[in-house]
């Protein structure tokens, strides 16, 4: 028989089964403009009051964390580690998970990530998961801060995200905020 050209094409490779059982992905609705216009306001707010008040008291206010606690309060105001309990517990038993490392083990990038993985513990045998918290505990580690201050500061900058993310909750235009309070 002459060579031909074929008119079906090559079978198609097989899928493993373990892929073929994923879920299929697929990135949740754009939000309403709205709410991010609220989301947005109301983390700016918020940041900025923590800067304001660090100028105010020549402390620094606003951490890498706080800016991270701010985009869960406001962005996604529903999450459990959005909650109060979870904003303000994670990051001051993180701290204090810090605070104690560095008392027994010191200052070393070794102790700093020991904290860091310590305060993952510590917030779920609290009930107080915060991930933007394990990185305070690093920070506790690796700039040493007075525990006084530095703990009186994290709780006044967390009640302040928190109340400003109650007032962007009153909106109505994101999901109501807290969901629950402890």
């Amino acid at each position: 028989m002459p060579d031909t050209p074929s008119t079906t094409l090559p079978a198609q490779p097989r899928t493993p089964s373990s892929l073929s059982s994923l879920p299929a992905t697929k990135a949740p609705p754009r939000p309403k403009p709205s709410s991010v216009s609220v989301a947005t306001l109301g983390g700016t707010v918020a940041l900025l009051l923590l800067a304001a008040i660090g100028h105010a008291l020549g402390q620094t206010v606003l951490i890498p964390p706080l800016a991270a606690s701010a985009a869960l309060v406001f962005a996604a105001p529903a999450l459990p580690l959005a909650q109060p309990r979870h904003v303000i517990g994670g990051q001051l038993v993180s701290a204090l998970t810090g605070f104690a490392v560095l008392a027994t083990v010191g200052d070393s990038v070794w102790a700093s990530a020991l904290a860091g993985g310590l305060a993952i513990g510590a917030m779920a045998l609290t009930r107080t998961g915060h991930s933007p918290a394990a990185a305070t505990a690093v920070i506790v580690v690796a700039t040493q801060p007075a525990a006084p201050l530095f703990l009186a500061l994290l709780l006044l900058a967390t009640v302040v995200i928190v109340g400003v993310g109650v007032l962007a909750g009153r909106s109505g235009k994101t999901a109501r905020y807290p969901a629950y309070w402890w």
